[in-house]
């Protein structure tokens, strides 16, 4: 953050005119507040709204009819310096309190969980990671940044960039997979899209990273579960998409829920301060997540809430988030000398920094003109809701060239799926609306389909054999839509299995015995387990949660007039059996063979069912004259590339290294490059992708970083599995 020196004095003068009460209330973060009547605070009320356990619907009738609390005294009083809220009349109404009733007059910083869209939702991060396109994940950001600044939200809690390796863990679908290389170059574009285009106070948020850190690591994929690793895997894996964001000017982080060797995130100097402030340099504010600081008494690192307000403050906490501990609790334990006030200030002056650097202080209302600017999406962003959802479809599986479907064909659409448009919207969306939702079978229609459609069944619920009779019936080619409700995956939901949840796997099969051609079309959250699926099913379509243009991004791919480009940024197991899974694993000292005495599943092997990086086309690509050369500085790797096929297609080339001998244990393989390329039939380029040696290193536990001389394999290829090496001797 760059401020002029007139802000720097005014955020000191403020410093010296607060009370310590004062103080304390700009690092309290509240949210509405709910009264009467009701079974969960309004906080679980949004975590249900978020994870699909609550309608936008039944959302909405609950806010119409509940009598709430917007802590108006409160504000008046200096005791709420940030709230959670999507209402900008009343965001309006607030800030005129906080602006001209307060005493100090310090605006509010308003923040919401903003994911992946606002009015305009797009995929899921999970699924948005696979187009391996920065440009675009920046594109999508400040489209986000722009929508929700119009309805006074100014604070996003977003991106999540938690490096997630299992599958179980629900959250995957909020974060852009497994590897720590796409990871840091998704975070680098989401802090742009979303902080930099500073044209206008309403075209720019601030983004809050989250969740600092290693809660994708959470044991067995349960979430909120402990953490526990060497700090060479935290500073080599979980912790550089935090750094790549940081660097990249990101101005708030949000501490994670999960402990790490034994200290909750939420309490851990060790992390807070010395790792990410003084090591790392963020010049923003932390903040914690919902009752985090409360659940520490839980941890049992602290024996109750203003023991846990001490520790988290002390650690480095500079903001609470709904629990208002730091409020009820800080002035006692400064007074007591429990804390100091210094490190108030030092909290105070962070937050304020953001406050002023968003322009709050000028502007903190939103015009009447800006909050019903987005009531009807812009065509512009639906059409980059739909460029995002197209490049986000990867392509599993297409035997015999079944796919793309041709327009005379009779096709049956299989699958409640298939009919749900609030179904593709994915886990933390909240602010859209049903009628902008467009459903596969919606998608198909428009495109011109020669259609029936047949409910048959989905993730709940019993098969309708009768409806299944008539799909195979009716139908030249079955499309079944299958997958998780959007309930199914995010926060709180976890699965042990990850296989096709109820009776869809029945469902196909009978498909199948039909012996009429079938493709899957995947809605989904997560990677899923479908081993039976890809030994069975012709053609299958990872189609993840991609917002509201999905059905007509579903029916560009399944009839050709796009073809599919998209990758997984998280690796398939066949089985959950296998996970956690991922491409970058160690090699052991007896890697995984079919030799018994090595480390493998008896009864699941040891290979992924899909590999990280993986998609087809509806061309082919073949890869030839790989080299690479050395420089002093950098190694450059090029590779042709042509399209083998008959249609145009776009190919992402993906650069993988290992440390053949390093002196601790390093992957297999290592992303650290990726460019994409698109080829007309029978054309050829030649891909250069350059690998910097300072990048080549590793840290240990002790953050000391290693650069070592040695053989390296250096990889090319399409995915992580498919791939030309060549060994080269490199000296630093």
């Amino acid at each position: 953050m760059i401020l002029s020196k007139q802000q720097e004095a005014k955020i000191q003068s403020l410093l010296q005119e607060m009370t310590l009460e004062e103080k304390i209330g700009q690092m309290n973060l509240a949210s509405v507040s709910i009264v009467g009547g009701f079974d969960v605070p309004f906080e679980e009320l949004i975590e249900m709204v978020g994870d699909g356990r609550l309608s936008n619907e039944e959302f909405g009738k609950i806010m119409q009819s509940a009598e709430r609390d917007f802590h108006e005294e409160e504000i008046r009083a200096g005791k709420i310096g940030s709230l959670m809220l999507q209402d900008p009349v009343k965001a309006n109404a607030l800030q005129k309190i906080a602006v001209e009733e307060s005493r100090l007059k310090i605006p509010l910083l308003i923040g919401l969980d903003v994911i992946h869209g606002f009015r305009t939702v797009y995929p899921i991060a999970l699924a948005e990671a696979g187009a391996f396109e920065p440009e675009l994940f920046e594109r999508t950001a400040r489209m986000a940044a722009r929508e929700s600044r119009s309805r006074g939200v100014a604070w996003h809690f977003a991106p999540m960039i938690d490096v997630a390796r299992d599958a179980r863990w629900g959250r995957v679908s909020e974060g852009p997979g497994e590897d720590p290389f796409l990871v840091s170059e998704f975070a680098r574009s989401k802090v742009r899209g979303l902080q930099n285009d500073q044209t206008s106070t309403e075209h720019y948020v601030a983004a809050c990273l989250k969740h600092y850190v290693a809660y994708g690591a959470c044991e067995a994929g349960r979430d909120y579960n402990t953490t526990t690793m060497a700090r060479s895997l935290l500073h080599n894996a979980y912790l550089p998409p935090f750094e790549a964001a940081v660097q990249e000017g990101a101005v708030s982080v949000m501490a994670a829920f999960n402990d790490w060797n034994g200290i909750p995130c939420t309490g851990n100097k060790f992390l807070l301060t010395t790792m990410l402030k003084e090591t790392l340099g963020l010049d923003g504010f932390v903040v914690s997540d919902a009752n985090g600081i409360r659940e520490c008494v839980a941890h049992g690192t602290a024996k109750e809430e203003s023991d846990a307000g001490a520790q988290a403050v002390n650690a480095g906490m500079d903001m609470d988030m709904g629990t208002g501990i730091f409020l009820k609790h800080l002035p006692e334990h400064v007074k007591a000398g429990r804390v100091s006030e210094r490190t108030i200030d030092q909290a105070v002056e962070r937050i304020l920094r953001v406050k002023m650097w968003l322009g709050l202080f000028d502007h903190p209302y939103v015009s009447e003109e800006a909050m019903h600017r987005y009531d009807v999406l812009p065509p512009q962003h639906r059409e980059l809701a739909l460029e995002a959802a197209k490049k986000s479809i990867v392509l599993l599986k297409n035997d015999e060239h079944l796919l793309p479907l041709k327009k005379d064909l009779k096709i049956s659409l299989v699958g409640t799926l298939a009919d749900n448009p609030e179904e593709i919207i994915g886990s933390w969306a909240m602010s859209w609306k049903i009628e902008d939702c467009v459903s596969i079978k919606q998608g198909l229609e428009r495109i011109g389909a020669n259609l029936t459609y047949h409910p048959c069944g989905g993730p709940e619920g019993e098969l309708n054999e009768a409806e299944i009779e008539a799909a195979v019936r009716e139908g030249d080619v079955i499309v079944a839509v299958v997958g998780e409700l959007v309930s199914m995956s995010g926060e709180a939901a976890s699965r042990a299995d990850i296989s096709l949840p109820g009776a869809q796997r029945k469902l196909l099969e009978k498909l199948v015995a039909s012996k009429k051609p079938v493709v899957a079309v995947l809605m989904n959250g997560r990677p899923l387990a479908l081993e039976w699926e890809a030994q069975h099913i012709p053609a299958i379509v990872e189609g993840w949660h991609l917002g509201v243009e999905m059905g007509n991004a579903v029916a560009s791919v399944l009839f050709g007039e796009t073809n599919p480009s998209g990758r997984l940024a998280s690796t398939f197991p066949k089985t959950a059996g296998q996970c956690p899974i991922y491409m970058s694993h160690p090699n052991t000292g007896r890697p995984g063979s079919k030799s018994k005495f090595t480390s493998r599943y008896l009864d699941a092997g040891f290979e992924p069912l899909y590999p990280f990086g993986y998609g087809l086309s509806y061309t082919t690509f073949d890869y030839h004259a790989f080299s690479v050369a050395l420089e002093d500085k950098r190694l450059i790797a090029s590779v042709n590339v042509t399209n083998t096929g008959k249609a145009a297609g776009t190919e992402t080339v993906q650069l993988y290294m290992r440390d053949v001998t390093a002196s601790i244990v390093r992957p297999i393989r290592e992303l650290k490059g990726f460019k994409k390329v698109t080829l007309n039939p029978g054309e050829t380029k030649r891909v250069v992708i350059e690998l910097e040696k300072s990048h080549m290193g590793f840290y240990d536990d002790d953050r000391k970083y290693h650069l070592e001389d040695g053989v390296f394999q250096i990889f090319m290829g399409a995915n992580a599995r498919d791939c030309m090496m060549q060994e080269v001797v490199v000296t630093f």
